[in-house]
């Protein structure tokens, strides 16, 4: 595949063509399982099977269609490692990468964007992206100021194949669901739906990443490359190496796995604090982990480069006082106090009543990692809480369908989730807690300041 595919009848048609094929393998574990196999077997080869086509035909189309994969891609780490193993390799082939545009199609739309005299913007300019993604791939090229930067050029037609992918995607939303247990799949994908003007718009990206590289230029922990030039379908911003996070969770030492994941929670958590905009595309492509300044710069020193601000949600006061609140009281075990913000802020409607007990015994085990200092994040962590609240027969999952998440925590919710996954793929040990009392408010009590 060498170009986006743009006419909806053929991106519908490939989406459309995946609840078939999953219909069919559905009647070829029946075959199976009259031939005499196990049930829980032939689930988990049905399982890798629909896994393998989802994300053939999502990396393919780019779009919504991949941008779905990615979100999901964080998620693997709650698959039973069996499931997750043989599939693990072509999530992270989808977080770092997709198939181009054509060169004379990356050249059109520079000429049209940039004007006819473009190549005279740079020194160099590579026609082989560095990077592709859901709606625009990376080239790298050297400004005419002699700075090393990246041209980030948007697909044509990418916002129409956005918004087909998405609403065809949410059609059989419930089919996606067994990839990921205890998670609903269409809230998701209708939250991405209402970010895609958000995301096409390059000058909104630029400012997002303005105030981060700015906000962030003399930190020791965390790099932003500025932005260097904007103009409509077209970003450019300086270059960053580094090694990929992708690369980091496939073979990187325990040093750089802790490392890594102690540096996204702080970046998770301080971002909305100094910017008042919380990064909201938390998968393993958009960040690098960089040695440190100095030539004899040990482990300590490594920092974390951050990239792709094209969606971002945006907390003026940074992220809500309610969330560290709670969490205080929670780890307190005050019951009724958590249970009464809870109600206050939406998250148990009014029309319920739920025992505050039974909803503090519902969040204790999820917020496990801010008591513990430090915390080893790990794959088996979180198939145990996917596990309690996918199961319907557990008291858990009773309860966690009575909850309610309002529509301000969606995008919250799902940064904080996918955060969680990514921190489970580098099995990462973090102190947690060190975060949460520098940057999130309400965590520390106002008589502890």
């Amino acid at each position: 595949m060498s170009d986006l595919p743009r006419k909806a009848v053929t991106r519908t048609a490939k989406l459309a063509a995946l609840p078939l094929g999953f219909a069919g393998r559905a009647t070829w574990g029946l075959g199976k399982r009259i031939g005499g196999r196990s049930a829980e077997i032939v689930a988990r080869e049905l399982q890798q099977r629909t896994a393998e086509q989802l994300f053939k035909v999502l990396g393919e189309l780019k779009g919504g269609a991949m941008k779905l994969g990615q979100a999901l891609s964080v998620f693997e780490s709650a698959l039973p490692e069996d499931v997750a193993g043989p599939y693990r390799a072509a999530l992270t082939k989808l977080q770092e990468a997709a198939p181009p545009m054509p060169t004379r199609t990356v050249h059109t739309v520079l000429t049209e964007r940039l004007g006819p005299e473009w190549r005279e913007l740079f020194l160099e300019f590579e026609d082989k992206p560095a990077a592709a993604a859901s709606i625009g791939q990376v080239h790298r090229a050297v400004w005419h100021d002699g700075r090393e930067v990246a041209v980030k050029v948007q697909y044509p037609g990418a916002g129409e194949a956005l918004l087909s992918d998405l609403t065809q995607l949410s059609r059989f939303a419930r089919l996606l669901g067994p990839l990921v247990p205890g998670m609903d799949i269409k809230p998701l994908i209708a939250e991405m739906r209402d970010r895609v003007s958000e995301e096409l718009d390059y000058g909104l990206e630029a400012e997002a990443q303005q105030r981060h590289a700015e906000e962030f230029a003399d930190d020791p922990h965390v790099v932003v490359p500025a932005v260097v030039h904007q103009s409509e379908q077209i970003l450019v911003t300086e270059w960053m190496d580094g090694l990929p996070l992708a690369e980091v969770i496939a073979d990187g030492t325990e040093e750089q796995r802790d490392r890594a994941g102690q540096l996204l929670a702080r970046f998770l958590f301080s971002g909305p604090a100094r910017t008042g905009l919380l990064h909201a595309d938390p998968h393993p492509g958009n960040f690098r982990l960089l040695p440190g300044p100095g030539e004899d710069d040990g482990p300590e020193a490594w920092r974390l480069g951050v990239l792709d601000f094209g969606t971002v949600d945006r907390l003026p006061g940074g992220l809500p006082e309610t969330i560290g609140t709670c969490l205080r009281m929670a780890l307190a075990g005050e019951a009724e106090t958590v249970y009464e913000l809870l109600r206050a802020d939406g998250f148990v409607k009014d029309s319920v009543e739920l025992d505050p007990e039974k909803v503090l015994e519902y969040l204790l085990p999820i917020i496990e990692p801010a008591e513990t200092e430090p915390f080893v994040f790990t794959r088996g962590w979180l198939r145990a809480q996917a596990a309690r609240i996918a199961d319907p027969r557990s008291p858990a999952h009773q309860l966690g369908k009575q909850l309610n998440l309002p529509p301000s925590y969606l995008l919250i919710h799902r940064v904080t989730l996918s955060t969680i996954g990514v921190l489970c793929q580098l099995n990462a040990t973090v102190r947690l807690r060190d975060e949460l009392e520098e940057w999130l408010p309400g965590f520390v009590a106002p008589d502890a300041d």
